[in-house]
């Protein structure tokens, strides 16, 4: 999922984020029970959007690592840019940004970084010690660069260079770090440049790396205790509610000596999570969340600076079965293991349907080694196509397709009007899920949706349909009779909670309660929407009655 931009779309993802599985004609549990989950996200693997405090506390949190910067020359009125997107020279001839434009952090403190480009290269000096090149893949031999901020105005910047000396753009085709920086940050100064930030990152890599080895544990060992307790577990049982579902990080599987950046620490508080799961009879649905090196460049897959590296080498794919048979191995004789997805939203930009074939055959296989009658659940690409994992989920027992749908970040949703969402809802999506759903195929699964989109100034009442809609279609009976009659494992919440007919707060926290417990979603609320007021505590059950 990626990060909301707006609390508005906050508000979107809480209130009807939900998941189905649908039955293909297979019995999912011995009794067809409807398992209705609550997702564990931003716990064990950190979205920043889910709890802003974590990064409060960071010295220059604006340069963390993958903020995405884009600098103008004052003086010459135009953008730096990787020619060719690295593997060359740096010019400043570009009169608009765009990829070759945009330069990524790696932090090393608050104000030294390595720099990389578009096509991976790191920012460095050519072998006059003045030149400005993108041209090393190796980040230890491309130098270290610092940058330093006008005191009032943080948008204009100057860069130190390995040399000791400043950036300038002496013309459009050659930028040299051979100026003192020492003059007045005039406009007509080459070595001042105007900064843009593109985008910010706040994920694990983020958080342990910036509060560094002295202060990271601590920092995360209080966000493990008190994001997610055992009273939770408690609350989502007597809510009618009966699985959760736990998105992972793959440095769990090394604990407790996790690779730098991260912390030990984090399979305590997973091992915990299937005590209080076994105790209070909630089923777990483990989510690997994040694989080593980024399968979809998002900070909720722990990417250093948005590039996708997962799936690139072999190592990363093997690294990464090894991880999947770890966590089974460790839960297969726990009764609340339930499912296991393989990955989670890998990137059909970055990521090859052969490389994913490849590895989801070999993480299923690792799966079965330690737990047979678990389900294996395999995550369609973004932005791929929607059958395209039938091949290699045809010779496999147990499995479930992983689909996500928004009506969010794709420009054909831009300027489509409430009716005419509900309509997209009602065809496209209806359609699509029609033809994955099938009575010889894999389960089909919409793992994440939302009733955020683009329109502004909705109603509630437009809100309610939306969400009725994709209700109708992701889990009634625009699916087809065959599909109604067979078994349904639906991850729901009560339909009250998109009836909008109570107070907006009361509706609203009334609906967070199956996103994640209702107690800490008060304090997302508070920070991402800056919400005040005292909210009382109240079962599912007592909020339906009042």
């Amino acid at each position: 999922m990626k990060t909301p931009n707006s609390k508005g779309q906050l508000l979107g993802i809480v209130s009807v984020f939900a998941l189905f599985i649908i039955s293909n004609g297979r019995t999912l549990t011995t009794n067809n029970q409807m398992i209705k989950a609550v997702n564990l996200g931003g716990w064990l693997v950190t979205e920043g959007w889910m709890k802003p405090s974590l990064f409060d506390s960071i010295p220059n949190k604006d340069f963390l690592d993958g903020a995405a910067l884009q600098f103008k020359s004052r003086r010459i009125g135009k953008f730096l840019a990787a020619e060719l997107g690295g593997g060359t020279i740096i010019v400043a001839n570009r009169s608009s940004a765009s990829g070759w434009e945009t330069f990524r952090l790696w932090r090393l403190n608050e104000t030294s970084f390595h720099i990389r480009v578009f096509n991976k290269q790191f920012l460095g000096l050519d072998s006059t010690g003045i030149n400005l090149v993108a041209i090393s893949n190796d980040y230890q031999t491309s130098g270290i660069f610092e940058i330093i901020r006008k005191s009032d105005d943080p948008n204009l910047v100057r860069i130190k260079a390995p040399n000791g000396f400043f950036l300038q753009a002496k013309t459009e085709d050659l930028v040299t770090a051979d100026s003192k920086g020492d003059g007045q940050w005039r406009d007509d100064d080459p070595s001042v440049l105007e900064m843009t930030i593109a985008q910010r990152l706040q994920g694990e890599y983020q958080v342990t790396n910036a509060y560094g080895p002295s202060k990271a544990p601590q920092i995360m060992r209080d966000h493990w205790n008190t994001f997610i307790v055992e009273n939770d577990f408690s609350f989502i049982a007597t809510s009618g509610l009966n699985a959760v579902r736990i998105p992972v990080g793959w440095w769990t599987a090394s604990d407790p000596t996790p690779p730098k950046p991260y912390v030990g620490g984090s399979s305590q508080y997973l091992d915990k999570a299937f005590l209080w799961a076994q105790k209070y009879k909630l089923k777990v649905i483990l989510d690997l969340h994040a694989a080593p090196g980024s399968q979809n460049g998002f900070e909720h897959s722990s990417s250093r600076d948005g590039f996708i590296e997962w799936g690139q080498t072999d190592e990363t794919i093997q690294e990464t079965v090894r991880v999947i048979e770890f966590f089974t191995a460790r839960y297969a004789n726990n009764p609340s293991l339930f499912a296991v997805e393989l990955i989670n939203e890998p990137n059909a930009i970055g990521v090859s349907l052969n490389v994913l074939t490849k590895y989801y055959e070999a993480g299923y296989k690792a799966v079965r080694k330690y737990a047979p009658n678990a389900f294996v659940i395999l995550s369609n690409r973004l932005s791929g196509d929607s059958k395209e994992l039938f091949p290699v989920a045809s010779g496999m027992t147990n499995v479930v397709i992983d689909v996500h749908y928004y009506n969010l970040f794709s420009d054909i949703f831009d300027d489509m009007t409430v009716q005419q969402n509900i309509d997209f809802i009602k065809t496209n999506r209806s359609n699509e899920l029609q033809a994955i759903t099938t009575s010889t195929g894999p389960l089909t699964f919409v793992g994440e949706w939302v009733s955020e989109w683009q329109v502004r100034g909705a109603t509630k009442e437009d809100y309610q349909r939306f969400s009725k809609a994709q209700l109708e279609v992701y889990g009634g009976a625009s699916f087809g009779m065959e599909v109604l009659e067979k078994s349904k494992l639906v991850w729901l919440w009560y339909e009250e909670a998109i009836e909008w007919d109570r107070d907006f707060i009361h509706t609203f926290l009334h609906i967070a309660t199956t996103f994640y417990s209702f107690l800490h979603l008060l304090t997302h609320v508070r920070e991402a929407a800056e919400l005040e007021g005292d909210f009382m505590l109240k079962p599912l059950n007592e909020m339906e009655a009042s």
